[in-house]
């Protein structure tokens, strides 16, 4: 009952007048296009009506048969003005009307005359608001409000309303250059305004990266922007889910925020230095490191040394080969502090880069390192930019020294506008690849909150573009990364941030989630204590495998450095990942073609008709529950009270479970109370279309599970193109019976682990029977 009554929020006076207002002013056509009404305009397609109120723009959402999706706002739709005064748009009439592309005239109070177009798509609408007079706005778009609300990235996790998925009574309202409220951009990075609404088959995004206003309550659903000229770019969504997701993907890759496909290495186990090592690493320790792991068994694919490879004084080299002989010459080297040496290595810390960089390629592993766009006064390449003009320029015009999280000093910031200094920066970092580094992770933080949330994109994008592999940490709207990684998340943090995290980056449109390192960047210091050893045990376990159900994960501080125990929970968590890596990628290409995040989705957005779903990811049931795909449903115990819970209230939705590790079989929905999972326990159920491709002695092999008489699987090999379909087909569970679909050859099969179990080959497809 707790969902309904979220979802019934908005106040009763407001929905009345809305009603009334319907009645009044639209007449019910099965026609598209265009009508006239007695009070405004009626704008049909075959998914949705958008009615229009002449006076205050009122504007509502609704079913082609007259249901109400999202209500009209009774007072007024569109406000224009200034910090003290916003005013409703009034006396709204037609100019122009041209298939799906529509323009309206209106006017304030004041008498500032406005244009509002309106395009219309099968699953989306898009509204411009553009002021006729010249300068700089605020501007506001909304209905009614409507409840519950998903999504807005690190807006869900941080600052007001943290600790809970939900966005019920968020308000966000920045003034005077505080663009995120009472938060800095140091934990605002992977940022977002696209909101969902799940069941009322509805979503919305101003497209802006700047002073974005926010404000979802039981009066009012809006979204808006300050200090702008106009409004490019506002979207509603309607539909079921993944037509929402499907239209959100095309919005994002037409408005220049595009979706790039991930390459598949980053979705296998990794490992980070300032995890493992904190600020002692050399090639010397990052060498030790990553071997014990690999000796210990851990299938690691990647490796990030995110800082202090760059020169540091006396001994080190120019970027002309010419060497520093002196306190003076090297002063300015010393400073660096940064990523941007480009091609210029610590030669006492790193003699032989060449050799360790191919060291971990000969074992299969990528190899990238921190990368960020500071440039500090008196770098290396510092004076090229400011020559050429290449920085962000303050209100003189001049290039503007900055503070920023690290280096920790002022640097100047590479202009992200400019074409030109984004393709130099580029250039630059080929300096790096020469070396043979596959790609970096984008780490900037804490960069004035006056600097649009896309600064980052135009370099990432270029990079993906060139095939180089990018970590995202920072990015707006759009996916120029191939994972999506946490703001750091650390022992000292409340736990329940993470999984939150997590699930607002899949409502929001980024499903590749990686949740930072496991155990995070604290444990390599010591800085937490020898007397809580037993506890910061336990949180390294379950942080391990919460990750291992995760789309990408991790690991820095060696779990050998407790005992045996927590080095076994963590390397079985390792396998289960590396195991389940060829169905997460799967299902990762699959988010890039459709933009639902099938690595990753919330149980809201899967049963969206459910009102079970929608009581589960809080800090008080605990219950932070996703489906892998159409076929696993992901249960991990996490959260704060991760030291003493050993059980959880588990929710199945409709249809047959399985157990993944002990073949239990339950029939959904149904909840299980106090659910065990110890840290041994693999937290994954198998349902839905019951089809998973694990890795197995490097063979990739299709499980069934019987829990579905029809069901279907397209599988997408590490390549990102070479599919198979995998089709059951009514099988005789006593004598199955599978075969290839092209050829009619049989294929071995056999029961394993509670599945039926076969080998495939990329390309080809096959019929279960």
């Amino acid at each position: 009952m707790r969902a309904i009554r979220e979802i019934n929020r908005y106040s009763f006076i407001s929905y009345l007048v809305a009603t009334i207002w319907l009645i009044q002013s639209c007449q019910q056509s099965d026609d598209t296009g265009l009508i006239e009404t007695e009070k405004g305009f009626q704008i049909s397609t075959e998914n949705y009506q958008l009615i229009i109120q002449n006076e205050g723009f009122c504007y509502q959402f609704q079913q082609p048969d007259g249901e109400i999706i999202a209500a009209a706002h009774p007072e007024s739709g569109i406000l224009i003005g200034n910090e003290n005064n916003l005013e409703p748009l009034q006396e709204a009439t037609l100019i122009l009307d041209a298939e799906d592309h529509y323009v309206f005239g209106a006017r304030t109070q004041a008498g500032n005359e406005v244009t509002v177009e309106i395009w219309s798509y099968p699953h989306a609408v898009k509204m411009k608001v553009h002021p006729e007079d010249e300068g700089e706005y605020a501007i506001m778009a909304r209905t009614a409000g409507l409840s519950p609300a998903y999504g807005m990235g690190d807006h869900a996790a941080f600052g007001e309303g943290s600790w809970n998925l939900v966005l019920d009574d968020f308000v966000r309202d920045p003034w005077n250059g505080e663009r995120y409220g009472d938060v800095g951009s140091g934990d605002y990075r992977m940022i977002s305004n696209f909101v969902i609404f799940p069941q009322h088959g509805f979503a919305e995004v101003n497209i802006e990266p700047g002073y974005k206003v926010l404000k979802f309550t039981g009066e009012e659903n809006l979204q808006g922007s300050r200090e702008v000229r106009e409004m490019p770019a506002m979207y509603y969504f309607v539909g079921n889910p993944k037509e929402i997701y499907q239209a959100f993907l095309e919005t994002r890759n037409q408005e220049g925020y595009p979706v790039f496909k991930p390459k598949h290495e980053w979705f296998g186990v990794g490992w980070e230095a300032f995890g493992a090592l904190a600020w002692n690493t050399n090639q010397e320790t990052v060498t030790e490191n990553v071997d014990r792991y690999l000796a210990e068994g851990y299938p690691l694919e990647w490796m990030v040394v995110g800082s202090g490879f760059w020169p540091s004084g006396v001994g080190e080299f120019d970027e002309h080969g010419t060497p520093y002989t002196s306190e003076s010459e090297s002063e300015a080297i010393k400073k660096l502090q940064a990523t941007t040496s480009f091609g210029m290595w610590d030669q006492q810390k790193y003699p032989n880069p060449n050799g360790l960089i191919n060291h971990f390629h000969n074992q299969g592993l990528i190899f990238t390192i921190g990368l960020r766009i500071g440039f500090i006064p008196g770098g290396p390449f510092t004076d090229e930019g400011l020559e050429n003009g290449y920085f962000i320029t303050g209100p003189e015009g001049e290039a503007e020294l900055m503070d920023v999280g690290f280096p920790r000093q002022p640097v100047y910031l590479l202009d992200s506008e400019n074409k030109q200094a984004v393709e130099w920066y580029v250039d630059l970092s080929h300096k790096w690849t020469e070396y043979g580094i596959d790609g970096f992770k984008e780490d900037l933080f804490g960069w004035p909150a006056s600097l649009p949330d896309d600064l980052i994109d135009p370099v990432n994008r270029l990079m993906m573009e060139q095939g180089i592999y990018i970590m995202g940490r920072n990015n707006y709207l759009g996916s120029a990364c191939d994972i999506h990684r946490f703001n750091d998340f650390n022992y000292n943090q409340n736990q329940d941030r993470g999984p939150i995290n997590g699930l607002a980056y899949a409502f929001s449109g980024f499903p590749y989630v990686y949740p930072d390192i496991v155990g995070g960047t604290g444990l390599a210091t010591g800085r937490f204590g020898e007397e809580q050893r037993d506890q910061l045990k336990v949180y390294l376990m379950r942080y391990a495998i919460y990750a291992a159900v995760n789309p990408s994960m991790s690991f820095g501080y060696g779990p050998w450095n407790f005992d045996t125990e927590a080095n076994q929970v963590c390397l079985n968590a390792a396998n289960l990942h590396d195991r389940l890596k060829p169905y997460i990628y799967s299902n990762a290409v699959k988010a890039y073609e459709t933009g639902f995040p099938y690595s990753m989705i919330p149980l809201p957005l899967a049963y969206p008709q459910d009102e079970n779903v929608y009581g589960l990811a809080d800090t008080v049931r605990r219950s932070y529950q996703w489906l892998i795909g159409e076929s696993m449903l992901a249960t991990p115990l996490f959260g704060d009270d991760y030291y003493t819970a050993n059980s959880r209230d588990v929710y199945l939705p409709e249809g047959k479970w399985i157990d993944y590790d002990t073949g239990e079989e339950y029939q959904g929905p149904t909840t299980l109370e106090n659910f065990q999972l110890p840290v041994d326990k693999t937290p994954l159920f198998v349902g839905g279309e019951g089809i998973i491709v694990e890795k197995k002695d490097d063979k990739l092999m299709a499980r069934i599970y019987p829990v579905k008489e029809q069901a279907e699987l397209e599988f997408t090999d590490i390549d990102g193109d070479t599919r198979s379909q995998i089709k059951v087909a009514n099988p005789n569970w006593d004598n199955l019976v599978v075969s290839d679909q092209e050829s009619g050859n049989e294929i071995p099969v056999q029961k394993v682990q509670y599945a039926y179990e076969f080998e495939i080959i990329p390309g080809q497809n096959y019929l279960v029977k």
